[in-house]
């Protein structure tokens, strides 16, 4: 047998090896601080609960019902399509725990850290620099706080869209089509992405047939998935529950539609708001503004970004939840791109001398995203650096009163009933029936933590919160079987035929 230095032996990929490693490590990290916040009842029934629900019906026969916050049983597809949920199910029959959510996103995003170093390997033809890529992926403050921010089936669509960018760029069809499409089914606004990579696969790379049917591809499966699926499986029609965030720009999807496509300058007009600047600005700055320099690729992140822009409601303007999973794959994708060009410049020769120190670029391309993750990333031991964000840390411990927390959860019987605030909703979600506090309906318990009070998704006033359950707790039907540090878990008890 050859040796390894002998001629037509294989040497092994360090580099690449490399990128998996980060990838591997990433995603045990992630995986373990996303299960410890669950166990420490810090997720919910909105929204992990709501995917558990989904998933644990898609598995006994019922493809994604669940329950929604009026007490009807619906198919999710009436809330959003993203059908991608379905890939769980087959899982849940071998794992039948929230954690197989959690862990199989935090695997997915850790996943993309190989086809942005791809991406960096082709594009810049320097494993160092395509190795501190990739690291920046992992580092970037948005895609940790969409990895840690419950489950949702749209989170494991940046993996797929930064390995559809490399299929592009590689020629490879196959690929982009199972990629592409996958992404598409992780919710109905991806398609307006895929219309914006499709351009880029035209204009950049000259591929006008991949380019055309991803655009109309995309296109058709948004205008599909808001015209008729979302309507056809909304529980008795009506307008969509998100439209409201929209309001101010008109009363119907096509009202919102005319306003930004007629008075541009009245949406542009939310630029002038600092939340919405600092959201902006929290995108761009880790990547060193390099995205700017490839605006076409860039471009396709628009449609999203408009969205989270435009709406009326905050998370969708930060980056501590999902609403960047569709922005991230296309902006880091871009600062490889813009490097790439940026090096290449031969009519600025200061910045191309610059930029062929490529250690201290690399090094660059590291720290930006690691700073950024001291000033505003999710990860706990940033609060024990000077300076360093405690944003939500305490979301990691499994305190005492979690204990009792998983303790009155346990008396909830499988498949019973059960009407639960939202910190309960996430562990007792794997049932037909889940309702969500303050409503009772037909639930055969109830289960509430008084410290955290909470109606549906929403912090409640206090005194509302006791007023109702102080209304439960005086009703003959319920009997208290449980109290401990603020929980409060109640039970329905039979109704006794009187004697005669």
């Amino acid at each position: 047998m050859p040796g390894p230095d002998a001629p037509g032996a294989r040497r092994p990929d360090v580099a690449l090896l490399a990128a998996w490693g980060m990838a591997a490590g990433w995603a045990v990290l992630f995986s373990l601080l996303s299960v410890a916040r669950h166990r420490a009842f810090w997720t919910g029934r909105f929204d992990l609960g709501n995917m558990v629900q989904a998933v644990w019906s898609t598995s006994e026969g019922r493809p994604l019902e669940t329950t929604d916050v009026l007490g009807r049983q619906f198919v999710r597809l009436g809330a959003h399509v993203d059908p991608l949920l379905v890939v769980f199910a087959p899982l849940w029959r071998l794992w039948p725990d929230p954690a197989l959510l959690l862990v199989g996103q935090a695997t997915a995003v850790a996943l993309g850290a190989v086809p942005v170093f791809l991406l960096g390997r082709r594009w810049l033809a320097d494993d160092r620099l395509a190795l501190a890529g990739a690291a920046a992926y992992l580092l970037l403050p948005p895609i940790q706080w969409s990895t840690l921010s419950e489950f949702h089936p749209v989170t494991l669509v940046t993996p797929l869209l930064v390995t559809a960018v490399w299929a592009i760029a590689e020629g490879r069809p196959a690929v982009l089509a199972a990629t592409a499409t996958a992404a598409a089914l992780g919710k109905e606004q991806v398609g307006l992405a895929l219309v914006g990579l499709g351009l880029w696969a035209a204009l950049a790379y000259g591929r006008r047939r991949w380019g055309l049917l991803l655009a109309v591809g995309g296109l058709t499966w948004t205008a599909v998935s808001v015209a008729v699926i979302l309507p056809r499986f909304r529980p008795e029609g009506g307008p969509s529950p998100f439209l409201n965030r929209y309001a101010w720009l008109g009363d119907s999807e096509r009202e919102v539609l005319t306003t930004v496509l007629t008075r541009p300058w009245t949406a542009l007009g939310v630029l002038e708001d600092p939340d919405r600047l600092t959201y902006l600005t929290a995108l761009l700055l880790p990547l060193l503004l390099l995205p700017l320099a490839a605006p076409l690729l860039a471009a396709a992140a628009l449609p999203e970004l408009a969205l989270n822009l435009l709406a009326d409601y905050w998370p969708q303007y930060s980056i501590d939840f999902q609403y960047t999973a569709v922005v991230t794959p296309f902006l880091v994708a871009a600062a490889l791109r813009g490097l790439a060009r940026l090096r290449a410049q031969g009519r600025i020769p200061a910045l191309r001398a610059a930029l062929g120190h490529t250690r201290v670029v690399a090094a660059a391309l590291v720290v930006a995203p690691l700073i950024a993750g001291w000033h505003m990333g999710p990860l706990p031991f940033w609060d024990r650096v000077p300076g360093g964000s405690g944003h939500r840390t305490w979301e990691f411990d499994v305190t005492a009163h979690a204990r009792v927390m998983a303790q009155a959860a346990a008396l909830i019987p499988d498949g019973a009933p059960v009407s639960a605030g939202n910190p309960f909703g996430a562990h007792l979600s794997a049932r037909t029936r889940v309702l969500s506090f303050p409503l009772v309906a037909d639930a055969e318990w109830v289960i509430v933590d008084r410290t955290r009070p909470y109606f549906a998704d929403r912090v409640a006033p206090s005194a509302m919160h006791e007023g109702v359950l102080a209304a439960i707790r005086g009703d003959r039907d319920f009997r208290t079987v449980f109290e401990r540090d603020g929980v409060v878990v109640l039970r329905r008890v039979p109704a006794v035929a009187e004697r005669p």
